[in-house]
């Protein structure tokens, strides 16, 4: 290998949106993440959403226009 052209790694503070934090080795002195396995889904087991400008509630008045439309056409 050559000498020299490697990033130096160092340990890192890699912290998560919900206040967790852990320390871990990157070439990064510190990282923060919106998701970590303390809040994720996957890893808990219960959803959580991240509502993004209201996103969720117009998909829901959306869907029940479209129900209300098909139970007429009934």
């Amino acid at each position: 290998m050559k000498k020299d052209i490697h990033p130096e790694y160092v340990e890192t503070l890699v912290t998560c949106g919900c206040g967790e934090s852990f320390k871990t080795r990157s070439t990064k002195a510190k990282i923060t993440v919106e998701i970590c396995s303390k809040c994720h889904p996957f890893y808990t087991g219960r959803q959580k959403y991240t509502d993004a400008a209201g996103q969720i509630e117009k998909f829901q008045k959306r869907f029940q226009k479209s129900q209300k439309v098909e139970e007429v056409v009934k």
